[in-house]
């Protein structure tokens, strides 16, 4: 059978055999990685040898690429801001096309690439010139429009028994006693230009709202010229203006309207109207009986009737509520009207250029409903207005955040008429400017860019959602 043979191995031996093979180990790994580094110099000096062209222009690109900016080459975004598309501030944040709220009292200017040049997208004269800016004489009206009538229509049954006027829908619209009941046919011969105009303008009935005390009266008919906002149902905070010199203190009001809506949210955080009721620098105004429950509706009175509003005034700056005025308005008229010898300035949009483009926009951000856009863009195609993106050189599509103007008999009649197809149609006010600016076809009016409006505003957003009228 098998003999047991057994074979004894001592701890030395063990530990003395996986030594050496560690060694091997170590000097196999050695031998390996010097080959790797041999590999590696190997395959540069290959592609070296090959692409050496590439390797030796390689610098020489790099100088001409930093030099592009300098030679006139801009990036994408200076090239669009050199079109008034795109700009940026020396020092503001732009986020999602807003201004970070942190942006208040800034003063900062903001910019444009023109032609490879870096410069001011406003332009205002120096603070010793604005100090001693006066209005120019007043001019007498040319042709074709040198006067205006407003109707005074007699029907008087839209009022309420507590004298209020009601909201009620004439052909599908929104006229009352404060409006006028303007007919179709009206509207048609509105638009009829001849040297005295006879036009609804709202203000029609004493008992068709929108009433301020005698003593706010008194005030407006004061004015001269005037920065207005308003905030009704109590959605936006109040905000100074900033960056006037101190001389156009005395040449300018700064007027806000407020509802009671408004004054009591104001109130609950500590916002109360002073003596002569002022807030800082703003003359507030407390409106009674609006006449629209929608309350952007009856945000439109001051922001497109500041001629009725301001009797005796010459010019005015609408500045949304959501806005901080930031630069000097005699400076800014000066700029914007008498430099370019308009009557009417009013910013480009930022994002659309077309009338059927921006209903779109607004059926799709739900700001108003399917059905009231197609009725006003329907009844537009059937007048004609086309789909151009561009008119006189401009955007056809306005942003109407900020409204400056010289209270012209053409001035005046185009606003009645926008005001008219606000409440005929939508309250998206930038739907109707370009079809009455197309229809009227008579003034002079400066569309600035997009970086123009953002220098003269710190914008904040709305603050709260507004609440509206009930009843």
């Amino acid at each position: 059978m098998y003999n047991n043979i057994s074979i004894s191995v001592s701890d030395d031996d063990s530990d003395d055999l996986s030594g050496r093979m560690r060694v091997r180990v170590k000097r196999k790994r050695k031998r390996l990685g010097f080959r790797g580094k041999k590999e590696i110099f190997r395959h540069l000096r290959l592609i070296g040898l090959k692409w050496w062209p590439v390797l030796l222009f390689l610098p020489f690109t790099a100088l001409i690429l930093f030099q592009l900016p300098r030679a006139g080459v801009k990036p994408k975004e200076e090239r669009k801001a050199d079109l008034g598309v795109e700009t940026e501030s020396t020092n503001s944040t732009f986020v999602g096309g807003t201004e970070k709220p942190s942006n208040l009292n800034r003063l900062d200017q903001v910019t444009r690439v023109v032609s490879g040049v870096r410069e001011p997208c406003l332009k205002l004269l120096s603070p010793e010139q604005l100090r001693h800016l006066e209005f120019p004489p007043a001019l007498t009206p040319d042709p074709p429009v040198k006067s205006i009538i407003y109707r005074r229509d007699v029907d008087e049954s839209h009022i309420s028994s507590s004298g209020i006027a009601l909201q009620t829908y004439t052909e599908g619209t929104r006229f009352n006693a404060f409006t006028g009941n303007q007919t179709f046919v009206e509207r048609h011969e509105s638009f009829k230009v001849s040297e005295t105009a006879v036009v609804h303008c709202g203000f029609y009935s004493e008992s068709g709202g929108f009433k301020i005390s005698e003593e706010d009266k008194h005030y407006v008919q004061s004015c001269k010229a005037v920065i207005s906002t308003c905030a009704f149902g109590g959605g936006d905070d109040l905000y100074q203006p900033i960056g006037m010199v101190e001389e156009s203190l005395s040449k300018v009001c700064y007027v806000a309207f407020w509802d009671e809506i408004t004054k009591s949210a104001q109130e609950a955080q500590g916002t109360i109207i002073g003596g002569g009721g002022m807030i800082g620098k703003w003359r507030i105004i407390v409106v009674k009986d609006l006449p629209f429950t929608d309350q952007r509706l009856n945000g439109k009175i001051p922001k497109l009737l500041s001629h009725r509003l301001f009797p005796l005034a010459r010019y005015s700056i609408w500045v949304d509520s959501k806005s901080q005025f930031r630069r000097d308005p005699m400076g800014v008229l000066e700029a914007l009207l008498w430099r370019t010898n308009s009557v009417f300035a009013i910013s480009e949009h930022g994002a659309r250029s077309n009338v059927y483009d921006e209903g779109n926009a607004i059926v799709r951000k739900h700001k108003a409903t399917p059905e009231e856009v197609e009725i006003q863009l329907t009844q537009y195609r059937k007048d004609g207005f086309p789909d151009d993106k561009r008119y006189r050189g401009k955007r056809a599509l306005a942003e109407a955040s900020i409204i400056v103007r010289e209270h012209t008999p053409a001035t005046n009649l185009f606003t009645c008429l926008w005001f008219n197809e606000v409440v005929r149609f939508t309250s998206r006010d930038q739907l109707s400017f370009p079809y009455v600016l197309r229809q009227l076809g008579i003034l002079k009016i400066n569309m600035f860019p997009v970086c123009t409006r953002k220098d003269l505003v710190n914008s904040l957003g709305h603050k709260r959602k507004v609440k509206p009228l009930t009843g």
